[in-house]
């Protein structure tokens, strides 16, 4: 069984990754509306991806036979002052969301609960990626500020395959086998 409080913080982080995958969802949105088509279907498939990491906990928390709470989340922003400052939000979300899976790994570790810190240390790669995927990108974008379809044209050219499944990757709750 897990530590309560890893337990606490994982149901919390569940509703944070949820939170993360509607502000993913609002900025698609907001891309698809200007149409920003490659920037749009990024930000689909982050929305997709931040829902899947809440099922893979979700997951986590049914196998190790506890059950998980779903917590609401705080509605997305979904004013920009322009096309780069959604993806600085992102960037900015990312940072926020490594700091909160180091901080469950820290618990897990601090309560002796090795299973559960195991289990966050796919998460914290997965950070590592996400930060330095959002870093590049806002680091482009700011380059191409005053030609986003520059910006289009990077991602069609550096983001355009598919990424192939992680074999690593725990399992999510409701997926497919």
């Amino acid at each position: 069984m897990p530590a309560q409080q890893f337990v606490d913080e994982l149901n919390a982080q569940i509703g944070r990754e949820l939170g993360a995958s509607q502000q993913y969802m609002a900025l698609a949105v907001y891309y698809d509306d200007a149409t920003f088509p490659r920037l749009a279907a990024f930000f689909y498939a982050q929305a997709d991806e931040e829902r899947t990491h809440a099922m893979m906990m979700v997951q986590y928390l049914l196998d190790a036979d506890v059950r998980p709470t779903i917590p609401g989340v705080v509605a997305p922003s979904t004013d920009f002052s322009d096309w780069v400052d959604p993806i600085a939000i992102a960037l900015a979300q990312e940072r926020k969301v490594t700091d909160q899976i180091s901080g469950l790994a820290a618990i897990a570790r601090r309560e002796n609960d090795y299973v559960s810190e195991q289990f966050m240390q796919w998460f914290l790669k997965e950070q590592v990626e996400e930060v330095a995927t959002m870093s590049d990108l806002l680091a482009v974008a700011e380059r191409c500020r005053e030609r986003p379809m520059d910006f289009e044209d990077y991602l069609a050219r550096e983001k355009s395959g598919g990424e192939e499944a992680d074999p690593t990757a725990p399992a999510a709750a409701g997926a497919a086998d």
